[in-house]
């Protein structure tokens, strides 16, 4: 796999798991080994790793739980897409989502409680499609096409939003890391050119 598609895995890769579920001790202690250059990119993930060497597992797992659960009436962010476009979960974008996963041969795992447009889940797909993690890697075109249906209308919006909520600390520099990477990801697949 060329160096930028595995790059590109990567990142889609540690935004899913710091967003599917919270940081436990073994995943704390990766991100307080990630170093950045000085990019913008770089120095969120300089960022996100010097706030991760002094936080605890403990305040990760409260900080996830108020941004994502809340306290009774549900958290500060709604990581899901169909919240996103239309104001509700499970609508429209949703179920087109599970068209195309269908038709590429994705499913759920067993247990999984949450919609299949919640964040993690479409970083995790578009891990897999660069990866080969379900076959062969898709084609940049088809990787395209599911990220300018599926991540492009939203989720840079839903990033920005992680980056300025009340309740981000260590969560901020996700935000940014999560809103700079659509932006290059939009940029590379050439959308609004």
């Amino acid at each position: 796999m060329p160096e930028e598609d595995m790059l590109r895995a990567g990142i889609y890769a540690l935004l899913s798991r710091l967003l599917a579920r919270p940081m436990d001790d073994d995943t704390i202690e990766f991100v307080r080994g990630l170093t950045g250059d000085e990019s913008p990119m770089g120095q969120a993930v300089n960022s996100l790793a010097a706030l991760a060497k002094r936080t605890t597992q403990v305040a990760a797992e409260d900080e996830f739980t108020v941004l994502f659960y809340g306290f009774g009436a549900g958290g500060e962010l709604a990581p899901f897409g169909s919240q996103y476009l239309t104001g509700f979960v499970y609508e429209k974008p949703l179920a087109d989502l599970r068209g195309d996963l269908e038709e590429l041969g994705i499913a759920r795992a067993d247990g999984v409680t949450d919609p299949e447009d919640h964040i993690a889940f479409v970083c995790e797909v578009m891990h897999g499609m660069i990866a080969g993690a379900f076959g062969e890697p898709a084609s940049l075109e088809r990787q395209r096409a599911f990220f300018e249906k599926h991540l492009a209308p939203w989720a840079g919006h839903f990033f920005a939003d992680m980056e300025k909520a009340k309740s981000a600390a260590l969560y901020m520099p996700v935000g940014t890391i999560g809103k700079l990477f659509m932006e290059i990801e939009h940029d590379s697949f050439g959308f609004g050119q």
